[in-house]
């Protein structure tokens, strides 16, 4: 797996993430974020085409170094300077109300911690900050929950820890965040277990 993970996996998420029916959620997530920006899963730096013109710096964590080398491209090419920084989302090394948006997209899904991962964010996100994600996971349809139950050993296997049976919703309340906005949606053209979808927009709960 250790090969798989380091040659393989990294052009095949490149490739099912590059897909025409993410553009639109991408843009559409990142339309309102401002400020000093994190964003989790930096990944290959898909998102970067899609930040408001008005964004010139992000913060951006990947746990995965495999797949770094490849947004170098994106990272050249890009107004937007990146401060990388190859790390574990559940253990982030910034002080408390950092940020004012903290951005999530296809990331959710394979974080260990993801209870541990969420408070993270709640933690730098800045008392009136936003916490803007498009994740897939839980379908509300028991027969599709059923398949993705079954399927989720074989998934996370192939796709280096990626989980089809998450419920985001559930998940982000549990972790002193409030969720401002929420669509639950099926992707377009995409099997229904693994295109069932989360996209929203949270902020810390008051004490």
């Amino acid at each position: 797996m250790g090969l798989y993970a380091k040659y393989i996996f990294p052009h095949m998420l490149e490739y099912v993430m590059s897909s025409s029916i993410l553009v639109d959620c991408r843009k559409d997530t990142l339309s309102e974020v401002k400020g000093e920006i994190l964003e989790i899963g930096f990944g290959t730096g898909m998102n970067l085409p899609y930040y408001p013109e008005n964004v010139r710096r992000i913060t951006g964590v990947d746990i995965n170094i495999n797949v770094h080398s490849k947004a170098e491209k994106r990272l050249k090419s890009s107004p937007i300077k990146v401060d990388y920084h190859t790390l574990n989302a559940e253990y982030l090394p910034f002080s408390d109300h950092t940020f004012d948006t903290v951005v999530s997209t296809f990331t959710l899904c394979s974080i260990t911690d993801i209870h541990r991962a969420l408070s993270e964010i709640a933690r730098v996100l800045k008392l009136n900050g936003r916490y803007f994600f498009a994740e897939h996971g839980l379908s509300p349809d028991y027969q599709v929950q059923k398949w993705q139950y079954r399927l989720n050993p074989i998934n996370k296997a192939l796709s280096c820890g990626c989980n089809l049976n998450r419920n985001i919703k559930e998940l982000v309340e549990s972790c002193n965040l409030r969720i401002l906005k929420l669509d639950q949606f099926y992707l377009e053209k995409t099997p229904k277990i693994f295109g069932y979808m989360y996209k929203g927009i949270a902020t810390i709960n008051p004490s």
